[in-house]
């Protein structure tokens, strides 16, 4: 296969999907399916979201899930020709992430992404460990941070919700949050904050690693369907991956419109999933409903804007339930799981009416529609070869973010042992890194953050739970 074999490849497939809206008949659609597997390249409609593009919060975070062998080396992938206008949008590469019903790798694409005001992204990697190999979770830290800090394991949450009334509807409850506080953890307890439109807050939570785990102060990010455009994950198969000169250009979208009505949480990989997860086996293997989710001990920042957003409407939460039921419940109620599977239904018109279950469109077709909410400009040629080395930068920030969290140092004072106290060390500015608030347009600069509670030493932890126990989730 020749390097630009499998982009020409989605981008057809990314044309098919457009077209198939218009009409194309039922034959092209499923000679397209056939070509699928022939060729080894699946498009999915479902999978994994790119952690830089949404980052899950929990409280109680454990180490990340391990899997027998590590992934493939990284593919060649090529920025797409189209990007969302702003001076705050860029390119992140995609990465593998593991697939538990193939047993298999698949590939979550790049994004285009627009970056949360002051924050650089630390992009997560699978390293070796004792059960084979295991995944340490990417996050947004502070543009400005020059250093890691690593902390011993924080207490189990003591969250129980809002211990006073919201000031108004225009409220929402922010949770409390375990701190380092002069040598000890002490808790700082939720309060009420203002919600801004078209912003969401990510609270205050921590992420795992083999050094330690590392606070990550809560942020305003960019509503969903102003964070850029979410590529769907695509799954090659191993003689795909050893073509000569391979590479891979994204072209098939996540509609952000109807991605919200099929999200799931997976506490214990630290990811998003979108698509068909309904069936009852999902929950039992730790991918929640999101709504289910969110509750007194977890909190998911995605559905406390959406209950914000419908803060009029008191049916709302009943009619997510009676929707994520339904689908539960029956299998046709659900959306595809594969691009060559929603052209077939589009094209013979199956479910045509259903638009929540119609999750990719073309790239093409959004950088067109008068109805999106982004405005999309051509990359010019040497601005996307500048992107498409960014993957050589991110791999090189990502494998120093590895040998520092797994390769054994010398510990000093200042960098002890972590179940003795924290471990600062000196890191590197990431690649992917935004602008400060004040340096952007009206628009992208995030609200002001009102000043948290001073933290309480005085209130007594929990005694620490069993993962597997704490990984429950009420079922819907």
């Amino acid at each position: 296969m020749k390097g630009h074999h499998v982009s020409k490849l989605c981008a057809f497939m990314g044309l098919v999907a457009l077209c198939a809206g218009f009409g194309w008949n039922k034959a092209m659609a499923v000679q397209r399916s056939q070509a699928d597997d022939e060729d080894g390249v699946q498009v999915l409609t479902r999978g994994p979201v790119h952690e830089a593009f949404a980052e899950t919060v929990t409280f109680d975070p454990d180490p990340g899930i391990a899997v027998k062998h590590g992934p493939p080396d990284p593919i060649e992938e090529i920025a797409p020709d189209q990007r969302p206008e702003g001076r705050n949008v860029t390119w992140i590469p995609g990465y593998w992430a593991w697939d538990d019903e193939r047993n298999d790798f698949l590939w979550v694409s790049g994004i285009w992404r627009a970056l949360p005001p002051g924050r650089q992204w630390v992009c997560g990697y699978w390293g070796k460990s004792r059960q084979g190999f295991q995944w340490t979770s990417g996050y947004w830290a502070d543009a400005q941070a020059s250093e890691i800090e690593y902390l011993p394991e924080p207490p189990e949450t003591v969250e129980t919700g809002p211990n006073v009334d919201a000031p108004s509807a225009d409220y929402t409850w922010i949770p409390g949050c375990w701190v380092w506080y002069d040598g000890r953890y002490a808790w700082r307890s939720g309060y009420w904050e203002r919600v801004q439109p078209n912003w969401v807050w990510v609270p205050d939570h921590y992420v795992w690693a083999p050094r330690g785990y590392v606070f990550v102060e809560g942020y305003w990010d960019y509503a969903v369907g102003r964070r850029g455009v979410l590529f769907a994950p695509v799954y090659f198969d191993a003689r795909v991956r050893a073509r000569p000169s391979f590479s891979y250009s994204p072209a098939t979208v996540i509609d952000l419109a109807v991605f919200t009505d099929h999200l799931f949480v997976r506490p214990r990989y630290q990811h998003y999933y979108f698509g068909d997860y309904y069936a009852p086996s999902y929950q039992d293997a730790g991918i929640y409903a999101s709504f289910s989710f969110h509750n007194d001990n977890s909190y998911d920042p995605i559905y406390a804007q959406q209950r914000w957003q419908h803060r009029s409407d008191r049916d709302w939460a009943q009619r997510v339930l009676t929707d994520f039921t339904n689908r539960r419940d029956h299998e046709e109620a659900r959306p595809p799981r594969t691009l060559a599977i929603q052209i077939a239904l589009s094209a013979r018109n199956a479910r045509s009416n259903e638009k929540s279950l119609v999750l990719a469109t073309a790239l093409e077709r959004l950088a067109t529609s008068q109805d999106s909410p982004l405005r999309f400009k051509s990359v010019d040629p040497d601005e996307r070869k500048q992107f498409t080395q960014r993957r050589q930068e991110v791999q090189r920030f990502r494998e120093e973010r590895q040998t520092l969290e797994t390769t054994a140092a010398d510990r000093s004072a200042q960098d002890s042992p972590r179940g003795d106290g924290p471990a600062r060390v000196k890191f590197r500015k990431s690649p992917i890194a935004a602008n400060a608030g004040a340096e952007l347009g009206t628009d992208d600069a995030p609200p002001t953050r009102r000043a948290a509670p001073r933290p309480d030493p005085k209130v007594e932890r929990k005694q620490k739970k069993a993962a597997e126990k704490r990984d429950h989730r009420e079922k819907p």
